[in-house]
């Protein structure tokens, strides 16, 4: 047996493994042997590193095994042992394992992963440089925990003591007619930063760190935790869950973190010391360049504004400020960007820019010149913001199917145009299910003219999109808009590609006083129930 010992350690570091893994405070280093690296962080967390695949098979705090015992932790769900090689440097004061795949992996080719500890932290901080994006289409971290050792997770993705498959074997329900699933309670991106789960005087926690090479955008929701007969913690970095964009790859993803306490939830780690450790695809400070923009003019004050930027290497957001609407980007890799102002998440302003290396481009103040709402209507339901919120069981979208037992009916009746509010309205529609949707209102003879109707949705399921009616009346049928290949709306997300339909409406269409206009879904697809043919529903106005 070959053993790895720091140049600093004593006798006492060399160990046997068995020694190693029971000892709860150990000498702060990392063993190796035929089959494991072992790193002790000198404050209570050992773990173990498969040569083989690279995968993390034992967790241990304080002496208590923490992995489940049946599968282990890893990036892409296990890398596998073809073309995968490990390789351990260290010093009195940092150790770095590093994982590399080659192009004859079949799991993820030509990928870097690092787990890397520093002496006396529980922490296990980590980068994955992804030359390729996995043959599974998606790129994650999974921690994978003995599921009774943390009753404490986020109840929506628990799925413990469920009683019934609701959808595609992720999607599950309780007795009592609620759901569950690992889709739901996820936050966006923009608001990522420590989240985990919780035992008796332990909590295992990912600090999710940079974002700057993810997909999605600032508004992505993915996966970050999962708990049934095991208490999974995620770090999603790409997948085909309602993404929009594809995988970053030649990139560096991260830095990120595992973090073990008592059971608190830790401050974010300061991982600025890894600029130093010659990761691939680590990019200094010295390197980028930032964006400043001045203000944002014609802004709705009730309505929070973000600026990002992105490229096929890099994505960034910032907030506008809300009183001048003024805001400068993070440090940014240099290069030309598509700038994306969004009204809550509504695009409403696109621009060029370049960043270039040790510079700030600063930007004038931008008028917002495409928010529909400058356009007056006759009458509108909802604000055109880029989501369903404001609309009937809008805000159950991310935590809950839309067949839980909390909803509120789907197909509450005739929406009344000066009777009705906007929660009166439902978030999403499906063929089937609540469609039609009717709209009534009254005309004045000066009113009845040449109109114009416009839906906006956030997102569609299966090639839905609206068709109107008004009276006698009906629209030609429209295009299918451009979405991800997912479920989107059963996941728990609204977020899709923003689209808007807009429907030319003769007057002979219409009446004095009262008329009805009605919202049906149309597609050339087939799907019953919730996963029939359908969208998201952001506003809809006439003018």
């Amino acid at each position: 047996m070959s053993r790895f010992s720091l140049r600093f350690a004593t006798v006492a570091v060399v160990v046997t493994i068995a020694l190693l893994a029971d000892r709860a405070h150990a000498a702060f280093g990392v063993v190796t042997d035929d089959k494991w690296h072992t790193v002790d962080s000198g404050a209570g967390l050992v773990f173990r590193v498969m040569r083989a695949s690279g995968s993390i098979d034992s967790i241990k705090l304080d002496g208590t095994e923490l992995n489940d015992r049946g599968k282990a932790s890893a990036i892409a769900s296990g890398l596998g042992s073809q073309g995968t090689t490990t390789a351990v440097t260290a010093d009195a004061n940092l150790v770095k394992v590093t994982v590399t795949t080659t192009g004859e992996n079949q799991v993820a080719a030509n990928m870097t992963h690092y787990y890397i500890v520093r002496k006396n932290e529980n922490v296990i901080y980590m980068a994955t440089y992804a030359g390729n994006e996995p043959r599974v289409g998606e790129l994650r971290w999974i921690t994978r925990l003995q599921g009774p050792l943390f009753p404490g997770t986020p109840a929506e993705s628990t799925t413990r003591d469920n009683t019934r498959g609701v959808e595609s074997k992720d999607v599950f329900g309780l007795a009592d007619g609620t759901t569950r699933s690992k889709y739901y309670g996820n936050q966006r991106a923009k608001e990522l930063a420590i989240r985990g789960v919780t035992g008796t005087g332990r909590g295992v926690y990912m600090a999710y760190g940079n974002r700057e090479s993810s997909s999605g955008g600032p508004f992505f929701r993915d996966i970050q935790n999962q708990s049934g007969s095991d208490s999974e913690v995620y770090n999603y970095m790409n997948s085909g869950h309602a993404q929009t964009e594809k995988c970053r790859t030649g990139v560096l993803h991260g830095p990120y973190a595992l973090m073990f306490t008592k059971g608190t939830t830790p401050a974010m780690p300061d991982m600025s010391f890894m600029a130093d450790l010659g990761l691939t695809g680590w990019i200094p400070a010295s390197g980028r360049g930032r964006v400043a923009v001045l203000g944002l003019e014609d802004r709705d004050p009730a309505i929070p504004y973000t600026i990002a930027f992105s490229n096929p290497t890099a994505q960034y957001w910032m907030e506008a400020a809300r009183g001048d609407g003024s805001a400068t980007s993070p440090c940014m890799k240099p290069g030309d960007y598509t700038m994306t102002v969004y009204k809550n998440e509504l695009g409403v302003h696109t621009a060029p820019v370049k960043v270039i290396a040790g510079q700030v481009t600063n930007l004038p103040p931008i008028r917002l010149t495409d928010d529909p709402s400058r356009m007056p209507a006759l009458w509108r339901i909802g604000t055109w913001d880029g989501t369903p919120l404001e609309f009937r069981n809008g805000a159950n979208i991310p935590r809950m199917h839309p067949s839980d037992s909390r909803q509120a009916p789907w197909n509450p009746g005739a929406y009344v145009i000066g009777k009705s509010n906007p929660a009166d309205f439902p978030a999403c529609q499906w063929r089937g299910v609540n469609d039609p949707i009717a709209i009534n209102f009254d005309l004045k003879p000066a009113e009845v003219k040449e109109r114009t109707v416009r839906i906006g949705i956030t997102t569609a399921f299966s090639g839905g999109r609206p068709q109107v009616g008004v009276n006698a009346w009906s629209s030609p049928l429209q295009k299918s808009s451009s979405q991800p290949d997912s479920r989107g709306m059963t996941i728990g997300t609204w977020r899709g590609n923003n689209t808007t339909y807009t429907y030319r409406v003769p007057a002979s269409a219409f009446t004095t006083g009262a008329n009805k206009l009605e919202i049906r879904i149309t597609s050339g697809n087939g799907g019953s129930g919730f996963l029939a043919p359908g969208c998201a529903i952001d506003c809809v106005d006439m003018y």
